[in-house]
């Protein structure tokens, strides 16, 4: 049992790093909240002073805030269902005795480990290219016009980019869930009679519930500020604008730091919205 001085030595060699951690979040926050309330342009006169709210009104106002959430909004749930629903199979798929399984796990984790600027730039430039692209070609084999992907389905091939790189992640989680799952309770379930699909239902599925929770929840906090694979592909454009490339034209295109500002404080409590909603709706499975 630690004693009081045994944990007021823990305190003290923990202090360092939570201090460094504390400031590195913190600073940027005030930096951000600061900066919000003050009309700063760089470039065009800089500092004028104080405006108050009105950064944030004019943000809200902006014709482009609301698409920019529903944009965001719709990437994160789509990639959300994609990677949960395959995570799953591939999890339940890798689990099973096959030739070459460490081989086969290892290219199937791979794409998590690629940047978000190269992986997009290559599905851009080899897949969804409409002239040279892996895609275009299986159109023209079929008959078929090929599809412009990121000007005519440019939400949902931002979407299929995402997924193919969070879907590694989704998988590992899910594959280590199933490998914990006890053997006996799916071998008395087939002595049993039950199916392969009651099996699943009643048994896997609830045991996994707890590992696609911490998976929904972490995929939820990096997809909320997805950028890199939106600034290489479209450019924001075709309804691809998410907050957060919205905050990027406001303070670099437009050099508009006080309103770019404000439009991070309204990121910030967007992801808080969602965290909570998240946590109460999801998040229980990890008190069962």
């Amino acid at each position: 049992m630690a004693t009081q001085h045994s944990r007021s030595a823990a305190r003290i060699m923990m202090a360092p790093a939570v201090i460094l951690l504390l400031g590195w979040m913190l600073v940027p926050l005030t930096m951000t909240l600061y900066f919000s309330f003050k009309k700063y342009l760089p470039l065009r006169g800089g500092d004028l002073g104080w405006v108050g709210f009105d950064n944030y009104a004019r943000f809200l106002s902006s014709s482009a805030f609301w698409p920019s959430v529903q944009a965001t909004l719709v990437i994160v749930g789509g990639v959300l269902a994609i990677t949960v629903i395959l995570g799953v199979f591939l999890a339940l798929l890798l689990n099973q005795p096959m030739w070459g399984q460490g081989i086969v796990r290892i290219l199937v984790i791979a794409p998590f480990f690629v940047m978000p600027t190269v992986s997009a730039l290559v599905w851009k430039n080899m897949f969804m290219d409409p002239v040279n692209g892996l895609f275009a070609h299986l159109w023209k084999a079929f008959g078929a016009e090929p599809v412009s992907w990121l000007s005519e389905a440019s939400l949902q091939s931002i979407i299929l980019i995402v997924s193919w790189q969070w879907l590694p992640f989704a998988t590992l989680i899910l594959l280590t869930a199933i490998q914990s799952l006890d053997s006996e309770q799916l071998e008395a379930a087939e002595m049993d009679g039950a199916p392969p699909v009651a099996r699943f239902g009643y048994i896997t599925l609830p045991h996994l519930s707890r590992a696609i929770t911490v998976v929904v929840l972490i995929q939820t906090i990096f997809l909320l500020s997805i950028f890199a694979e939106i600034f290489v592909t479209t450019q924001g454009s075709f309804g691809t604008k998410t907050l957060t490339y919205l905050i990027y034209q406001r303070v670099l295109e437009s050099q508009n730091v006080g309103l770019g500002s404000a439009g991070g404080v309204y990121a910030i409590i967007l992801a808080n919205i969602v965290a909570i909603f998240l946590m109460r709706i999801v998040g229980k499975n990890l008190d069962a």
